[in-house]
């Protein structure tokens, strides 16, 4: 087949039939692929920022013997005279091609495969071939034990506690961001990788090459932001629990810990503080003067975050302006609704620019006036009360094409707010993000998500795959969510041992829906819904309590090397918790272990993961000696040894040499 190629500045141009396909440079050492069957290329850049300029001396495009060929620095591509895409490193050699023909053959199967859909788009397939002893991480996170995710299938889309972030670093020396906000699936298999998105006008793609995986992170943060400079007020502890229903207990806890002498830095008042649902304000008849309590917390040296819902309910005072200003959520069947709780709901259409400049209006209104500037954007996903993705409608189309780039937005919404408003180091707490969402100052927690030993396993690798998705403030509710008896040793066991985990987290934040259940104290507003028991660090008996100060001095201490590690967060992306290989990537035994990682470049923390473990096996990395902080033993890098873990203790190691207190 002969295709036609042509050259437009730094972009190589191919056709064939219908297919439009461009390969251009976008980034150090980087490309961005697209193809279309359109009459022309859609024009949106999604996660990516807009392209800046690249020295034209990085970059080189021929076309030989039907073929095109483009290099930005450390990356090379070759559009094959049958279509077929291959990709390689400086040193020549491949490290990612398409599904080629060679195999294909009689089954009639393609590199991009775009299969039309009646009435308009397509859905998208596009494969790879694999390597099948490649190492896979990132994604974003999926509540599972899985660091490596060679093998795994992932749906594209986001539910409570997932957040679908499809950028993916390979120890084959790439990094891949699927740059496309359709929901659909992914999966890594041993015999190919394979790429869907359900409804969509275009491929879109991102590769970049490196010699390891910060340089890969690095480049790919590049091109889709750093968050901005964590505040002093965020890197110490957060307190939170459902729910603080009026003033008077939100100040009782904080004059406890004062009183106390712990160190408190944010607490957190969660939900149904309003009225209504769409209201954005507090409800006077239980917060009657936020004002003066955000003044009077402050002189404490303690911020307060509320809690934001997009969901606006009909006897909201919004509902019926937002409804005929279209800026709401629809259905294309069945009833007008997207979520069921308490009373029928509809999302903000965060799509919608006039949506997200109402919805801030009123949030600058009633909560930034009055000295707020921290916000938890909860149900961010969002989570439909049915995740019949093919129901919902935007203002930039159907759920199916566009729908994860809603979490993106929502955060968006905030921080152009904030920004507007003269806040600098902008940071709110969210619970679901996407592809460039770190560029908007979210702390990303890993949702309602259960009180279980099992629970606490799958955040490890929640965590550190989304650290290497590019989101590198993250955490998680420290004793799951779901339940949780103060009163059961068990439960102690598990939320000491979450609490030990949680203080190497980017933020160390407990929150949880405790027994015993406290019923509503009225049918109205603030009153409606119920509460969790209490939730505080005095509440799970002396010998927890004594462990939580261990630890919460521990944190308070390491505030310093914090923030040197997120003022690099900031000027490069560099997550603090990362895997292993991020800091030893020639030590071939850290890509294995998934149950440690790295809090800085001279933290290795080994979490204890299961109940009644009191001593776990810790590998210790090549290349570096390691003292061990609670003994200042000293071992030599690349063993195993075993550690002794009491319930006090979680295996704590600093690299030798290193002073950080």
């Amino acid at each position: 087949m002969a295709r036609l190629f042509s050259v437009h500045g730094d972009k190589l141009v191919s056709k064939y039939d219908k297919e439009i396909l461009w390969i251009e440079a976008w980034g150090r050492n980087s490309l961005r692929v697209r193809a279309t069957q359109e009459g022309s290329m859609p024009e949106n850049d999604w996660a990516l920022l807009p392209k800046t300029e690249i020295s034209s001396n990085n970059i080189e495009i021929k076309i030989l013997d039907n073929r095109g060929i483009i290099r930005n620095g450390n990356i090379c591509a070759v559009i094959e005279p049958t279509g077929d895409i291959k990709f390689y490193n400086s040193e020549n050699k491949i490290i990612l091609q398409e599904y080629t023909s060679r195999f294909a053959g009689g089954l009639r199967k393609k590199g991009r495969e775009f299969q039309p859909i009646l009435g308009g788009s397509y859905r998208l397939t596009v494969r790879f071939e694999s390597e099948p002893d490649e190492k896979l991480y990132g994604m974003g996170q999926y509540q599972q034990p899985f660091l490596n995710l060679k093998g795994c299938a992932l749906e594209l889309a986001h539910r409570n506690s997932q957040s679908s972030v499809p950028f993916l670093v390979s120890n084959i020396g790439y990094g891949f961001l699927w740059n496309n906000p359709a929901i659909g699936r992914v999966v890594f298999g041993k015999n190919i990788t394979e790429w869907e998105a359900f409804v969509t006008k275009t491929m879109d793609y991102w590769i970049t090459a490196g010699n390891n995986p910060a340089e890969i992170l690095e480049q790919y943060m590049e091109v889709t932001g750093t968050p901005p400079m964590m505040p002093d007020y965020a890197m110490g502890f957060w307190q939170s629990k459902l729910r603080y229903r009026n003033t008077q207990e939100l100040m009782d806890v904080a004059y406890e810990y004062k009183r106390r002498n712990l160190p408190l830095d944010v607490i957190v008042i969660d939900f149904f503080h309003w009225p209504h649902q769409g209201d954005w304000k507090f409800d006077e008849d239980y917060w009657p003067h936020p004002e003066k309590m955000v003044e009077e917390l402050r002189k404490m040296g303690i911020e307060v975050m509320v809690s934001i819902w997009p969901t606006v309910e009909k006897e909201s005072e919004n509902y019926e302006e937002m409804l005929s200003k279209g800026l709401l959520m629809s259905t294309d069947r069945g009833p007008r609704v997207t979520m069921q709780f308490v009373n029928d709901t509809l999302f903000v259409d965060m799509t919608n620019p006039e949506a997200r400049e109402f919805m801030w209006g009123k949030v600058k209104e009633n909560y930034f006036s009055k000295g707020i500037k921290m916000y938890w954007l909860d149900e961010a996903e969002p989570e439909f009360h049915k995740y019949e993705f093919d129901n919902y409608r935007y203002y930039l189309g159907p759920c199916l094409e566009i729908g994860n780039i809603y979490p993106l937005l929502y955060a968006k919404t905030f921080y152009d707010g904030l920004k507007k408003e003269g806040i600098e180091n902008i940071i709110n707490l969210i619970r679901c993000a996407w592809a460039g969402s770190q560029r908007y100052g979210v702390v990303v927690w890993s949702g309602d998500i259960a009180s279980t030993f099992e629970s606490l396993r799958n955040q490890v690798a929640c965590g550190l795959n989304m650290a290497m998705a590019g989101i590198p403030w993250w955490t998680s509710d420290i004793g799951g969510f779901y339940g949780g008896d103060p009163e059961d040793p068990s439960f102690r066991e598990l939320i000491i041992r979450w609490f030990q985990f949680g203080a190497f987290c980017p933020v160390f934040r407990i929150h949880g829906d405790r027994k015993p259940y406290i019923p509503p104290t009225s049918n109205k507003g603030g009153g409606k819904v119920g509460s969790g028991g209490p939730n505080e660090v005095w509440s799970y008996g002396e010998e927890a309590y004594e462990i939580f100060k261990k630890y919460l001095t521990i944190r308070e201490k390491l505030k310093p090397y914090i923030k040197r590690q997120m003022l690099l967060t900031h000027k490069k992306g560099t997550p603090i918790m990362r895997p292993l290989f991020y800091d030893f990537p020639s030590d071939t035994k850290s890509w294995e272990i998934e149950d440690e990682f790295m809090f800085g470049p001279d933290i290795l923390v080994a979490p204890v993961l299961y109940e009644g473990m009191r001593e776990r096996i810790v590998y210790l990395p090549e290349g570096a000696h390691w003292r061990e902080w609670e003994t200042g033993k000293v071992y030599e890098g690349g063993k195993e040894i075993i550690c002794q873990a009491p319930l006090t203790t979680i295996p704590i190691f600093i690299r030798d040499g290193v002073e950080l207190l």
